[in-house]
């Protein structure tokens, strides 16, 4: 999702914040033109890749047309990216990258903890409603990565399961959430029933009200009730 996209949810309105640059023992060294005229070129090809994706879906987007898009030839795609599968995944980690910045962004750490997962993942759903070709190419893939791919997928999708374990451990810690509750599985749990409810979009054409619906029943079953039960 690119930064200039704008989440909602529940009235709210956030857009991504750049973090601070920490200051470090050297001085970085600066960037040399061909180096930042690679970085151009890969931000160029993952742009217009990702708008391709979207509108087209995986198997419908040529390397020929991603290069047209971004104004450039097939040769810079394959200086950048081994095939059209790492330029896919390449995509993938940078949306999994925004939608944790745009959470880290969006969370009010004083709130209760299921109002705030409610808010996050209906942001995230309203992000991706309009671009569910997007959503369907990358639920495909998953199955299709090699393992250095996974590797760096599970990694770019651990920011996001580590912000929902912090809510979920922040609401533990308050006393709203039962002191049993494991937040790092109940996040991967969480994460994982997020990702399922897109069925409900591709196939029964649910919308931003259904979705949340859909997942305030589900957050019951996986923190309410644990905590009733402790």
């Amino acid at each position: 999702m690119s930064p200039a996209v704008r989440l909602t949810a529940s009235g709210m309105k956030k857009t991504m914040k750049h973090s601070p640059i920490r200051a470090v023992a050297m001085a970085p060294q600066p960037i040399t033109r061909r180096a930042l005229a690679k970085q151009l070129t890969r931000t160029k090809l993952l742009q217009a890749a990702r708008e391709m994706f979207a509108e087209r879906g995986y198997e419908a987007a040529t390397v020929r047309d991603i290069a047209a898009a971004a104004g450039l030839s097939t040769g810079a795609v394959f200086a950048s990216f081994a095939d059209k599968a790492d330029l896919f995944s390449e995509v993938i980690v940078a949306e999994y990258e925004f939608i944790y910045s745009s959470m880290a962004a969006a969370t009010d750490e004083a709130a209760p903890a299921r109002e705030t997962l409610l808010n996050l993942l209906t942001m995230a759903y309203e992000a991706y409603l309009a671009q569910i070709r997007l959503v369907q190419a990358a639920l495909g893939f998953c199955w299709m990565r090699d393992l250095l791919s996974e590797k760096r997928h599970m990694e770019a999708v651990d920011l996001v399961r580590n912000h929902l374990a912090g809510v979920l451990q922040r609401g533990v810690e308050s006393g709203e959430l039962s002191r049993s509750l494991d937040a790092k599985l109940t996040s991967e749990m969480l994460w994982e029933t997020y990702l399922s409810n897109y069925r409900g979009v591709i196939f029964e054409g649910w919308g931003r009200d259904a979705l949340r619906a859909r997942m305030a029943s589900q957050l019951d079953v996986l923190i309410s009730e644990r905590k009733l039960a402790a």
